[in-house]
């Protein structure tokens, strides 16, 4: 394979090692930056700060040389540019490279494409009643949850914490309100003055009501799904749980013996 062949397979690829290994670099520097962001909400020593700051503009950098890459390695540049894991990444480098401000933990959205190694952290054998699909669908639910409201989160103190410090002083505030404001609960202890804060406050609203109901549903009824199986050990891959009428493994097809 040509170099560009190569690097593009390897962003892409997690069987081999090498693949494995660049995707959980990757992860790790997403969770990376988004600590960073975190941290930086808080009363720190202005040396760590200055510290914290070089390093998240390593990573930023870091970001940009990945995304020139998989621009050059793609063969279509226009459904490229216009993907979303693209858009993200645009979205997550520009805005902090021209200085105008940094949402580059929006790159949490990242994770998305990289749930796929949930199945890799198991090993091969799946000792329990979560099968490698399974887990890669309840990583989903639960990241798309956790995703929606650290976005969120960041979003309101970024717009919030410049006009309303005394209540919106840490990104723990932050994520208390969107909590209680995607939930409905709306203690109202807590409330934005911006007009952007509002508008964001509005759309927490929207969310909370429309995807939260339904991604908490999806994992309520995988679980009973879960529940509703029974210890039958398959003799090929060691599959330990199936429905209580399976005749054959689910997840090789190797017939099951009966109980």
């Amino acid at each position: 394979m040509s170099i560009r062949e190569k690097i593009s397979f390897y962003f892409e690829d997690i069987e081999t090692p090498t693949g494995r290994i660049i995707n959980l670099i990757i992860t790790a520097l997403v969770l990376l930056s988004s600590a960073i962001f975190i941290i930086e909400t808080y009363d720190i020593p202005q040396s760590l700060r200055l510290h914290l700051n070089f390093t998240n503009y390593v990573i930023l950098l870091i970001f940009a040389l990945e995304y020139l890459l998989r621009f050059w390695c793609a063969e279509e540049k226009i459904k490229f540019l216009l993907s979303i894991f693209s858009l993200i990444d645009l979205l997550a480098i520009i805005p902090f490279l021209i200085g105008v401000i940094d949402i580059s933990y929006i790159r949490i959205f990242r994770w998305f494409s990289i749930l796929r190694l949930v199945r890799f952290l198991e090993g091969k054998t799946v000792k329990s009643r979560f099968s490698k699909g399974d887990s890669v669908i309840y990583a989903r639910i639960l990241f798309t949850l956790f995703a929606i409201i650290f976005v969120y989160s960041g979003l309101i103190y970024q717009v919030e914490h410049p006009v309303n410090r005394a209540q919106f002083s840490t990104f723990l505030d932050a994520v208390y309100f969107a909590v209680v404001t995607m939930t409905t609960v709306g203690f109202g202890d807590v409330t934005p003055i911006s007009a952007a804060g509002r508008l964001l406050t509005v759309l927490m609203i929207f969310t909370g009501i429309a995807l939260i109901p339904w991604q908490v549903g999806d994992l309520i009824k995988r679980l009973v799904r879960t529940v509703n199986k029974v210890e039958t050990l398959c003799p090929n891959c060691a599959l330990s749980f199936h429905d209580a009428d399976a005749r054959f493994c689910k997840n090789c097809g190797t017939q099951l013996e009966d109980n």
